[in-house]
């Protein structure tokens, strides 16, 4: 032990483990701090009149409307989709169709919004198919009966993947007794599936309610006019439009105090656990339940399928229609799409290895910190971007350094560095199991061995986290290729990224040229987690668990 003290293994010391997530960790605050103080203090003249403004009023209450709504649309159809997945266990795709349920996480909002156009919009397919039968579509997609589709297709599949986890966790000893008393399909559901989707429910419905309420690129594009505005798309058009700072300052604390009470409540609750799939699937290890037989064998059957039809048809629509346009096209506008391709990479790329080192420093500091202060800190300032929407923080940021805009490369620095952090809570659910892997005893043996700082890292967390690093990398990248709400604050319309060029096609009506750059984008988020995915496969990681 003497001749170990004094070749101390490298990176040992316990300042390698608290000296960097404090510093992200304070770093974080103080970044949102600073937005935040930018806002307070220019929302500060005349905040009667704007509050009483019968405009700011409306948008107020329908994006709390259009939330609502889209919250109960999205369980009301997540619950029985779940329950019908659970019967069923072993039917041939299941696998498929949950990963394609997963990808409502990370397929950016305007690529989505392309697709529904495409199958749903006034010369999309199912207008073809009615006008061939003799009618009419029988809706308007722009407007709040697009946004509520919209907010469906997206939330719907992730609340419903949520709930199957939370389902299968179900003690097995528990569905063996429900089979042998032969309970109903009622029964099952107040004895088993009820209690265990309890719990998380309200974690979940507030997720669903914080993404609808700060939808931007989906009511950008559906929203029709100004009675279908949200306060994100108002932020934007005060701010780009209008120079009323006045206005999206107020709108942001709004925005602030909406979402900051409602994620308070879920915090204080400890309702916050589930928010991301998890990646392991125990399909086949069910008893079967008696509610899977007879006629509700069909109906869940049918309800499956036409689910699965709903989620596939806009993402084959976008197949069907951008394929052959790129083809065709995609030498011809290399200058548009290339350049477009290389911006949005330049910032994705940088954001997800940040949002992964962030992850990284404040797991390291939250679990070598004892409880306190300084931990709740560490452990809520990667929750921030629940609490402080992307936009606010954006909006903050933007009155922040308003005179130095016009250096196209800083702006898109801060969309890097907002669009990390709005991956945080994401990249924290992926790493935070696998990080936390190592049981007692193994840790306490590697303490016998002298096994500390750089060789703890190499040979006991590394070979765990090494898959799942690759999985938030590609979630933190990806998610930063698709936004499209931050780079509308930073962006120049004559430099668009791919969501901001896909948007400037489809307001003006360039249905061809957009699905080919949705498609585009579609197939470059694919690549990527391919990529990643076979990054993390690598010989020396089998047999590693991973969230």
């Amino acid at each position: 032990m003497h001749a170990a003290t004094h070749n101390s293994p490298p990176l040992a010391h316990r300042n390698w483990q608290l000296a960097p997530g404090l510093v992200f960790s304070g770093l974080i605050l103080l970044l949102t701090g600073g937005g935040l103080l930018a806002l307070f203090l220019r929302a500060d003249s005349d905040l009667a009149a704007l509050w009483q403004s019968a405009y700011l009023q409306g948008v107020i209450r329908f994006t709390v409307w259009q939330a609502t709504l889209s919250v109960l649309g999205s369980l009301l159809i997540a619950i029985p989709v779940a329950r019908a997945l659970v019967r069923h266990p072993s039917f041939p795709g299941r696998s498929g169709l949950l990963r394609l349920m997963e990808m409502s996480l990370v397929m950016p909002s305007i690529v989505a919004v392309s697709g529904l156009v495409a199958v749903y919009g006034r010369n999309g397919w199912l207008a073809e198919l009615l006008q061939w039968a003799g009618a009419e579509l029988p809706w308007n997609l722009y407007g709040l009966t697009g946004i509520l589709l919209a907010h469906i297709f997206f939330n719907a599949p992730l609340a419903a993947r949520i709930m199957v986890q939370t389902l299968e966790r179900v003690p097995a000893n528990q569905r063996r007794v429900a089979s042998q008393l032969g309970l109903g399909s009622w029964q099952l559901w107040r004895v088993l599936d009820w209690p265990a989707l309890r719990p998380v429910l309200p974690g979940l419905a507030a997720l669903v309610f914080s993404l609808c309420f700060t939808s931007f690129a989906i009511v950008v594009t559906l929203g029709g006019g100004p009675g279908a505005t949200t306060i994100e798309v108002a932020i934007y058009q005060a701010l780009r439009f209008e120079f009323d700072f006045n206005r999206a300052a107020l709108l942001a604390c709004v925005q602030l105090l909406i979402c900051g009470g409602l994620w308070w409540l879920v915090f204080r609750q400890n309702r916050h656990q589930a928010m991301l799939p998890d990646q392991s699937l125990s399909v086949g290890a069910h008893a079967r339940r008696p509610d899977s037989t007879g006629w509700r064998r069909s109906a869940d059957q049918a309800l499956i399928g036409l689910f699965a039809l709903f989620l596939a048809l806009p993402v084959l629509a976008i197949a069907w229609r951008g394929i052959p346009w790129l083809a065709g096209e995609l030498v011809d506008s290399e200058l548009a799409l290339w350049g477009a391709t290389l911006r949005s990479l330049a910032i994705a790329l940088p954001a997800g290895m940040l949002a992964v080192v962030l992850t990284l420093a404040l797991l390291a500091a939250t679990n070598a910190l004892k409880p306190g202060l300084p931990r709740s800190l560490a452990s809520v300032s990667g929750y921030l971007p629940l609490i402080v929407p992307p936009i606010v923080l954006g909006t903050g940021l933007f009155l922040l350094i308003q005179p130095r805009l016009g250096i196209q490369d800083y702006g898109l620095a801060v969309v890097a560095l907002i669009n990390s952090l709005m991956a945080l809570p994401f990249t924290l659910q992926v790493l935070r199991g696998p990080f936390q892997a190592n049981s007692g005893s193994t840790l306490r043996i590697a303490d016998q061995l002298d096994i500390r700082g750089w060789y703890r890292w190499r040979w006991l967390q590394w070979p765990r986290l090494k898959r799942p690093v690759t999985l938030a990398l590609g979630y933190g990248t990806t998610l930063s290729l698709g936004d499209f709400g931050v780079i509308a604050l930073f962006g120049s319309p004559a430099q668009p990224t791919l969501p901001m060029l896909l948007h400037q096609q489809l307001g003006s009506y360039q249905i061809a040229p957009a699905t080919g750059t949705a498609c585009w984008l579609l197939g470059l988020i694919t690549a990527i987690f391919v990529l990643l995915s076979r990054l993390g496969r690598t010989p020396g990681t089998s047999g590693v668990n991973h969230a």
